[in-house]
């Protein structure tokens, strides 16, 4: 497989299947000029890799084996049992569910030798995860899948050896892609050469689900991305939990993020550090949504009874948000008193997490009231928290009212804590 990471020109495989090869450059010293034989001129053109993916959608899995295991013995390296395990009752010419390397070690003669099933199949999910990608083999495996356009979703996460060649491959993939709608890289450094070539092909992709895990986003990086996806039009789910992001310049950054992005519909933020003062700039940032982001996952992030003023204030005014998790934050149940009538007042919040946030039975007394008199809300979660007997007899009766809750989620209640009469009273109540 030859590099096309850069705008050189490609050329097909011939019908023999030998490898693809770019034209030989003229040397700058001379203007000679030399014509091949008629019969290697030139009679039509080459539409798509694909092209070449249907004309061998005749070809049988005992075929498609053998190409491999003849490619392995080209590249001097032996084929992999997993591999071959995976392609049996393939119905080639189709789409297979997945093609799983996670774990394997793919040095570049190990992925030179896949060209054989990438060009034959097509795959929903390629995981690549922990691979062992040396620079060379990255950058050859990804132009292939580009090439051949082998998959939908791509996971390369823990390939902490992808040089700088590599993240170029990747960048061209994912902008030249017309198939490739999700794309994994976690537990990564997307530092410096990464995030910029990364950045830059977000602006203009056809990617709709992102993961950015643990990516050691903070700072720079951060706004470096941001930059690129304010102007996105196609990115729907961005997911950037364990990133450190703090709650000075990277909840700045998510702001503007909000402000300027009119089509990411999900944002996870979870295992951050947004805290109260980050979570003012996004409620300022949510303010902008009139027709976008739906789910915003705020899991926790340091986020206490403070933050639930600035929360109070946006509530009200939010016209698409619909799933919004606080979980594992220390809101407790002034937060819960502090919220619950500008929950009342919205009409846009569907479900809503609050499980582990320290809250009681006042709290769950207060969300009784704004159950009452909720006429949307479909989803209340709240699991590991130390609400008892009377907090969930007034959720009880609040369902008694309710008609748009579909699931309640709490703890079981130890059969010791429950009399006769409550047991009675709390029939109904999802646990």
């Amino acid at each position: 497989m030859t590099n096309c990471s850069d705008d050189d020109d490609e050329q097909n495989d011939d019908s023999s299947g030998q490898p693809r090869m770019k034209p030989k450059r003229t040397s700058k010293g001379g203007k000679h000029v030399c014509f091949p034989p008629d019969e290697q001129l030139v009679s039509g053109f080459a539409e798509h890799g694909n092209a070449e993916k249907l004309a061998d959608s005749r070809l049988t899995f005992t075929e498609v084996s053998l190409a491999y295991q003849d490619s392995c013995s080209r590249h001097q390296v032996q084929p992999r049992e997993r591999i071959l395990q995976q392609l049996q009752g393939v119905h080639v010419g189709g789409s297979l569910e997945c093609l799983d390397l996670k774990g394997e070690r793919l040095d570049h003669r190990s992925c030179e030798a896949l060209e054989a099933v990438l060009k034959s199949l097509h795959f929903d999910f390629i995981n690549l995860q922990a691979a062992q990608l040396e620079e060379n083999g990255a950058s050859s495996l990804l132009d292939m899948i580009l090439y051949y356009e082998s998959t939908t979703h791509l996971d390369i996460s823990d390939n902490s050896s992808m040089g700088t060649s590599s993240w170029r491959a990747l960048a061209h993939l994912i902008k030249q892609s017309v198939c490739l709608y999700r794309l994994d890289v976690c537990n990564v450094a997307l530092v410096d050469y990464p995030v910029q070539a990364l950045s830059k092909a977000l602006r203009t992709s056809r990617l709709t689900v992102l993961h950015l895990q643990h990516v050691q986003l903070s700072g720079m990086p951060l706004y470096t991305l941001v930059g690129a996806l304010k102007t996105n039009r196609a990115l729907r789910e961005l997911h950037l939990a364990n990133n450190l992001l703090n709650s000075y310049q990277d909840a700045l950054h998510l702001r503007d993020l909000l402000r300027f992005n009119s089509t990411l519909q999900t944002l996870e933020l979870s295992n951050n550090a947004v805290a109260d003062a980050g979570l003012e700039e996004l409620c300022d940032g949510l303010r902008w949504q009139k027709g976008g982001l739906k789910v915003l996952l705020l899991r926790n992030n340091q986020i206490t009874v403070k933050g639930m003023d600035h929360l109070a204030k946006t509530l009200p005014v939010l016209k698409v948000l619909q799933v919004l998790d606080l979980g594992e934050n220390l809101l407790g149940n002034e937060g819960i008193q502090i919220i619950r009538e500008p929950l009342m007042v919205n009409s846009s919040v569907l479900q809503l997490g609050l499980a582990q946030a320290s809250i009681t039975c006042e709290g769950a007394v207060a969300l009784a009231e704004f159950l009452a008199e909720s006429r949307q809300i479909q989803r209340l979660d709240l699991r590991h928290n130390e609400v008892k007997v009377g907090g969930l007899m007034a959720l009880s009766l609040a369902l008694k009212i309710n008609r748009s809750l579909c699931s309640l989620d709490v703890d079981h209640i130890p059969q010791q804590e429950q009399t006769e009469k409550n047991r009675e009273q709390l029939y109904g109540v999802q646990q």
